[in-house]
């Protein structure tokens, strides 16, 4: 289904490309800004702004979410054991997650023995693989549905009336901006005031974690990172908006692009979708019905190779 153009981009913290992009984009008028995944931070967006020449309002989407909380006591508590629910189920996933993600490594380097099997075992190790993950996101999912049947947030007074001003704000602007910062905490804030409706006719531009809570499957990554297994792991589904891609934000600094093993165990593992380098100066374009790379985009491919994302019919 085609929607308004959704542009995500790689991190702006050093190089930004945003303000050239919405002006590519035709944009003028007042930038709505989310910045929740800052989180208390939220309103130092002065180079944000400045960045796009100061025609900006942040939506304080995180600070709504602490009044929301503050006014409506059961539902916070509600929330809060939600989240401690989701963060122990997380960590159940990630311990089974080490015993089936090391045999699909192996394997995949694995040279010896005869090539039918091989190619057999492979494929059963990855179907493992993707069937916990598969696993994990229903299980997030049914939390997230248990919730919402039990507190109907959409119901409740203090929510509601900051859906009705959100709605009214978005509506007055050219755009929507998401920033990043705090995927988990971005997402839930992007959920409780019912950003996928209110998102479906304003063109968005978004980078780092708001690129990643934007598509379908939230994917946390880091190959080396300073403490831990440096494992993938699905975290949950994310808004939907742009489908058939995992966005991975910063990759030429989180993955070993050059390794081939791990590049190629990544492509494969969340196939059908295509797996994205989000670094800087590249570009994503969707309608939602279909994806458009920008120059130097590339992408994971399945022979473990980091290869530009060529389409169709291309000159």
């Amino acid at each position: 289904m085609s929607r308004s153009r959704i542009v995500l981009l790689g991190p702006q913290r050093l190089g930004p490309t945003l303000a050239a992009e919405v002006q590519a984009l035709g944009v003028r008028g007042t930038i709505a800004l989310v910045t929740a995944g800052w989180q208390e931070r939220e309103g130092e967006d002065d180079e944000l702004r400045a960045h796009l020449g100061g025609a900006a309002v942040n939506l304080a989407l995180h600070q709504r979410a602490e009044k929301v909380f503050a006014e409506d006591t059961a539902f916070a508590a509600g929330y809060r054991a939600r989240q401690d629910e989701l963060r122990a189920l997380q960590a159940l996933y990630r311990f089974r997650l080490d015993f089936v993600l090391e045999p699909a490594r192996k394997l995949l380097a694995r040279r010896r023995g005869p090539v039918r099997w091989l190619v057999a075992e492979r494929r059963a190790a990855l179907a493992a693989l993707r069937a916990l993950d598969r696993q994990h996101l229903r299980r997030v999912a049914a939390i997230h549905r248990r919730f919402e049947a039990r507190w109907q947030p959409a119901q409740r007074a203090a929510v509601l009336h900051h859906r009705r001003e959100l709605e009214i704000e978005i509506r007055s602007t050219a755009a929507v901006v998401i920033a990043g910062g705090h995927v988990a905490v971005l997402l839930n804030r992007l959920r409780l005031f019912g950003f996928p409706a209110l998102l479906a006719d304003q063109p968005v531009f978004a980078w780092s974690a708001g690129a990643m809570a934007l598509c379908e499957r939230v994917v946390l990554f880091h190959d080396t990172p300073p403490q831990g297994a440096g494992n993938a792991e699905v975290l949950e589904n994310g808004l939907g908006l742009v489908p058939g891609v995992v966005v991975l934000p910063d990759a030429q600094h989180r993955l070993e692009l050059g390794n081939a093993l791990r590049v190629a165990l990544f492509a494969r593992r969340f196939l059908p979708a295509i797996s994205v380098p989000l670094d800087p100066g590249t570009r994503l374009l969707s309608d939602g019905a279909r994806l458009e790379p920008g120059p130097g985009t590339s992408l994971l491919r399945r022979d473990g190779a980091l290869a530009p994302w060529i389409i169709e019919g291309a000159a």
